[in-house]
């Protein structure tokens, strides 16, 4: 990466981090505005009026649209509520913060010693050679319980990567029964990544030594996709902090990157047809690469696990969402269940960490249930329709006065509240009757 590194040395960790933030792009005099009772479809038509192209929409539901604009166009803006005064300073300050020195004055940690490697890598968030180094170490350092498979390789050459939890157990775990998480689809959500990282740690730092770490991977498998967009997540570290596709070409230059979450085969539209665009969902199902690798993956190489649970960790806006997210018109199956889990999930969090995140179906959310399609081709729907039992996209924190730019501070926090709610999940498979 350019100068970016990290370096591990056994049996000590070295978990160092310099950040090339000199090449990141700019966002002078940049806001984020929350407009409320609009919908997407309203930003998009005002701006191509107006012959605004420096816009992006950071966040929607049915009450409100967030969108990033020029500080003039947000002056102009009627019921426009800053949520973010100034992007650039915010980007500006937390690279400055997130810059270290060298290995040097790096951390080292004895391995086996949960408590402290926790401490030092959710410290801050990490880049993606950091995280693949770190998951490498984790498989040396739990050989019987982890496995780090290749799920398919990027356009840019960048591996996949999965982290295959699992004791082993057959007489415990005869099915395969098997929780799946994944982070960072959306490559700007750093967030869901370190979310992600932070789950895989508690598992296997408290394996065989708190009763309810070893009862769950005893009786279940765990299969977790930290980077699920590696060429994303790579380019939001050198390039563009709010990089939000991966980054193939498409068919119009200077145009890259596919929404992976509008790319998945389940009511696919193609609905954005606009390259430049967010969540451009490409010209045919499964054209981002990562979407049609997983699916060889997840359908193929383990089509032996039984799915139980899904969760796809994003942000913001703290929501936990349920199947479908193309249409409010079908009803998923097992609604019951669903709901009972989705609220079940949101108590954990609540009283974990007192935060309160909303439940509901993700049509509603995605805003399909006023513009049909918007929701199309997700990765929710996709594995709750094909692979999984139960299955949940849940926005991480906050509510919108950091958005994709919260600060490290709530690394540790948000992996508490969501470590929390897998417990949950794991208690409601192991024993639906709670």
């Amino acid at each position: 990466m350019g100068g970016c590194f990290a370096w591990l040395g056994l049996p000590a960790v070295v978990l160092g981090l310099a950040v090339c933030a000199a090449g990141l792009r700019a966002y002078p005099e940049t806001q984020v505005c929350r407009l409320k009772d609009i919908s997407v479809e309203w930003v998009h038509d005002t701006m191509l009026r107006r012959g605004i192209t420096e816009y992006d929409i950071w966040g929607y539901s049915r009450r409100w649209v967030d969108v990033q604009v020029p500080r003039s166009v947000a002056d102009t803006l009627e019921g426009c509520e800053v949520l973010v005064e100034d992007v650039d300073a915010l980007l500006q300050g937390q690279a400055t913060e997130r810059t270290s020195v060298s290995g040097a004055s790096a951390v080292q940690v004895p391995l086996g010693y949960g408590g402290a490697l926790e401490h030092v890598f959710f410290k801050d968030f990490r880049d993606l050679e950091t995280i693949y180094t770190w998951l490498d170490m984790l498989e040396q350092t739990y050989p019987g319980l982890v496995t780090v498979e290749r799920v398919g390789q990027t356009y840019e050459g960048r591996e996949m990567r999965a982290v295959h939890i699992s004791a082993g157990n057959e007489q415990r775990n005869p099915d395969k029964k098997t929780v799946v998480i994944t982070g960072g689809v959306h490559a700007r959500e750093w967030i869901g990544v370190s979310t992600a990282c932070y789950i895989v740690e508690r598992l296997l730092s408290r394996y065989g030594r708190a009763a309810k770490e070893t009862r769950y991977l005893d009786a279940l498998d765990f299969l977790v996709i930290p980077v699920f967009n590696p060429d994303g997540y790579a380019y939001t570290w050198s390039h563009d902090r709010l990089w939000r596709k991966n980054r193939q070409p498409t068919y119009l230059p200077g145009c890259d990157g596919v929404d992976i979450d509008h790319s998945f085969d389940y009511h696919w539209s193609g609905q954005s047809i606009y390259p430049c665009s967010g969540d451009y969902s490409g010209e045919r199902p499964f054209e981002a690469v990562e979407a049609r690798s997983w699916n060889e993956y997840v359908n193929k190489t383990k089509a032996e696990l039984d799915i139980y649970g899904y969760l796809d960790l994003h942000s913001y806006s703290e929501e936990i969402l349920y199947p479908y997210a193309y249409s409010c018109d079908a009803l998923p199956r097992d609604l019951e269940n669903l709901l009972e889990l989705s609220h079940g999930l949101a108590r954990a969090i609540r009283r974990k960490s007192g935060r309160n995140y909303d439940v509901l179906a993700s049509c509603k959310d995605r805003g399909s249930d006023l513009s049909p399609g918007m929701g199309s081709g997700s990765a929710l729907d996709y594995m709750y329709h094909h692979r999984a039992r139960w299955a949940f996209q849940i926005k991480l924190r906050d509510t919108g006065n950091h958005g994709f730019l919260l600060p490290a501070a709530h690394i540790k926090p948000v992996g508490r509240e969501l470590y929390a709610a897998v417990k949950y999940f794991c208690d409601f498979i192991l024993n639906p009757e709670l």
